[in-house]
């Protein structure tokens, strides 16, 4: 199937063609006629599998067939993202998809002055791109209205619940028209996210892209077990001799991201770190310089992470195995993209053991374990730090013992919660708090 065959009118193809675009993805060759349709859409898909097109490019043709604005343009469409980087790169492919249009379009976030978006709001657009923050604060201030509303995407909606967005998502709903086209992207479903979609949908057509396994299937995966205090040392081992331009290294927090560009830094390694305490300028400017090879190493938490999109990006790092299996495979389909081949590397060490085997079932395979590398995993190094905490803890003969055995107690409750069940649920509780950290 060609996008011609989409019923796509000739600007948008002469746009697509620009963009080297030759056969629609599979979420597209199914979400554009039903778009096209007027249709309500539900789909399940992940970052990476062609759904920002999916969306655009039928509403843009909407718009484009539609009667020509009258005086000051209206806000017609409105995206609502979870992400920063995401409603960046969302507004960049309505711009490139409309390029032989008279579509406006502009985008709006937190952690920069208001100014600039106010002054393009003001000069009038057709399709507004937005986090949810500025999005509710800019309404209120009335420099936004949903009045005119025809097409309303919500996406990453798991996201959202996960960044504790969905209390601005229900007042969203509440400002919009009655009578719009409603578009839901989610790359899981848990129960709220269902409900959610209840409150949004009007009988819905769904459409459901299942990454997971291709992404397995086309990344080379690779597991290093590892020490905690060698992890450093591996990683700048790996990035000497892959020989690799763009390396993208996971943290689970951003104390650890920024960690993690220090010790490169003293290795002689440039690098940069992308999470929620950088300012906007700041993740901008890491983001175009690795994109622009300027840098050989960004090291991202998972949230900040969502909006990179780079074709031909050869190495993720999992320099901290993820609590959350899903996780792994959002950030293992930064790389094998667009066809081409990728390599997933990650270090695990002894208290990520449990992540590990809960990520080997999620996925449906064992990832292969390299056995002969510079800093092999050691039980004896492993079992050090614990050894020295145990002997700060020991009480003397001669202090009371009441502090000390409900510190002994302690210890022993918390390797029970890295195991078996309790993994689950510390994955479980992790899930929910995950935002703090990245």
């Amino acid at each position: 199937m060609t996008f011609k065959e989409l019923g796509l009118i000739e600007p948008i193809l002469r746009a697509l063609q620009d963009q080297g675009y030759e056969r629609p993805t599979p979420i597209q060759a199914q979400a554009i006629p039903v778009l096209l349709n007027h249709k309500d859409l539900l789909g399940v898909a992940q970052t990476g599998t062609g759904k920002t097109a999916a969306f655009s490019i039928p509403i843009l043709q909407h718009l484009a067939n539609g009667a020509p604005p009258q005086g000051k343009r209206k806000i017609r469409t409105l995206v609502v993202t979870p992400t920063r980087e995401l409603a960046i790169q969302i507004a960049e492919n309505f711009t490139n998809y409309a390029k032989y249009t008279d579509i406006r379009n502009t985008v709006i976030f937190g952690g920069v002055k208001q100014t600039s978006q106010v002054y393009a709001l003001n000069k009038g657009i057709d399709v507004l791109v937005a986090t949810p923050g500025r999005l509710l604060d800019l309404i209120n201030q009335r420099f936004i209205s949903l009045d005119h509303i025809e097409y309303f995407v919500l996406d990453e909606a798991d996201q959202m619940l996960d960044m504790g967005f969905i209390h601005d998502i229900k007042k969203l709903l509440k400002l919009l028209p009655k009578k719009r086209q409603s578009l839901f992207f989610s790359a899981t479903m848990p129960q709220a996210i269902v409900k959610l979609t209840q409150e949004i949908l009007d009988n819905p057509s769904r459409v459901t892209i299942e990454p997971e396994k291709t992404t397995a299937e086309k990344v080379e995966q690779r597991i290093y077990h590892v020490n905690k205090k060698h992890k450093t040392a591996l990683l700048v081992e790996l990035l000497n001799t892959t020989h690799t331009s763009e390396t993208l290294v996971f943290s689970r927090t951003k104390h650890g991201a920024n960690k993690i560009v220090q010790d490169l830094a003293k290795a002689g390694i440039q690098s940069a770190a992308i999470h929620g305490n950088k300012s906007q300028t700041a993740r901008q400017k890491a983001l175009s310089d690795f994109k622009d090879g300027k840098l050989q190493v960004l090291v991202a938490t998972d949230i900040a992470a969502r909006g990179i999109d780079i074709d031909e990006l050869g190495n993720v790092i999992n320099y901290d195995l993820p609590n959350v299996a899903e996780s792994y495979v959002h950030r293992i389909g930064r790389t094998g993209r667009a066809g081409a081949s990728g390599l997933a590397v990650s270090f695990c060490m002894l208290e990520e053991r449990p992540f590990l085997k809960d990520i080997e079932k999620l996925i449906k395979q064992s990832i292969p374990v390299i056995e002969d590398h510079a800093f092999p995993f050691s039980m004896e190094d492993a079992a050090e730090p614990s050894l020295k905490k145990q002997n700060q803890r020991r009480p003397s003969r001669n202090s009371g013992g009441g502090n000390s055995a409900k510190s002994s107690g302690d210890s022993r409750r918390k390797p029970s919660s890295r195991s078996g069940s309790g993994s689950r649920s510390n994955s479980n509780a992790n899930r929910s708090n995950r935002n703090t950290n990245s």
